[in-house]
């Protein structure tokens, strides 16, 4: 009898190690993109139905994430975007980014070599079909024109919403980073680290380049949503993580998140 007790005992024991090390430890980085396909992700596009990813804008291609306009014809402001399946309040975020290619075809002057992560973004199923950006807030990534004049990148852009920013609420739709200017197709190193409704901090190739806090909604900019979910005022504690596509190709890679809401 003693040894079947052990023995029931000990493959419980090793069952409990087993269901404790398939689980992410706390502060451990995991892979959102996996590399292979968008499975984990969905898709909001302007003009289009949630998960409707129209002309392949967003596809896996050679282990990264592209953002394409090849079946596209004209843009016509069809901005989108590309959510990570679950919302995150505490975390780190790291990505490698490049831009590539030409802008589309009837794309907005001010998208080229621009494109963003949006963060505390609305959940997009509350977005109706016409609603042009999420209400959330935006690490905007920007890449330069190759003619000497500065253009950081690791900004911050507020469509529905405002930040507090040097100590008072700052409802200017961007905010200029510290950053270098980056030419040309190189990889670019972005982190951002986002403390629930209290600090965001901006890192560029390991440089802190911006910082604010009390991200809310309000502001302008996105138009055509749902009165209801616009409550501005509210301070955002959590939302949605997205890639951009804003009628300029774009490549993502190393998508990696830290929670830090265990800590």
């Amino acid at each position: 009898m003693r040894i079947v007790i052990i023995s029931v005992l000990m493959v419980l024991a090793i069952n409990s190690c087993t269901s404790v090390k398939s689980l992410p430890k706390n502060n451990e980085w995991i892979s959102l993109f996996n590399g292979k396909d968008i499975k984990d992700w969905f898709v909001k596009i302007h003009h289009h139905e949630v998960g409707e990813n129209f002309g392949n804008t967003f596809r896996a291609e050679d282990g990264i994430l592209k953002v394409r306009y090849d079946q596209y014809g004209d843009f016509n402001d069809q901005f989108g975007h590309l959510y990570y399946k679950i919302p995150y309040s505490y975390y780190h975020l790291k990505l490698e980014y490049r831009f590539t290619g030409k802008l589309q075809k009837g794309a907005p002057s001010y998208t080229l070599r621009n494109s963003g992560v949006m963060f505390h973004s609305q959940d997009p199923r509350t977005m109706p079909k016409e609603q042009d950006w999420p209400i959330s807030v935006e690490f905007q990534l920007l890449g330069g024109l190759g003619d000497g004049k500065p253009r950081p990148t690791g900004n911050m852009c507020s469509p529905g919403t405002n930040v507090v920013y040097n100590g008072k609420l700052d409802e200017t739709h961007c905010i200029n980073s510290k950053s270098k200017t980056y030419d040309g197709d190189q990889w670019v190193k972005a982190e951002i680290i986002v403390l629930g409704d209290s600090l965001i901090t901006h890192i560029i190739n390991g440089e802190k380049v911006l910082e604010y806090s009390k991200p809310q909604i309000g502001g302008g900019v996105v138009n055509r949503f749902d009165p209801a979910v616009k409550v501005d005022g509210k301070l955002l504690k959590s939302g949605f993580i997205a890639l951009q596509s804003e009628g300029q190709p774009v490549d993502f890679r190393n998508i990696q998140l830290k929670d830090l809401s265990k800590k």
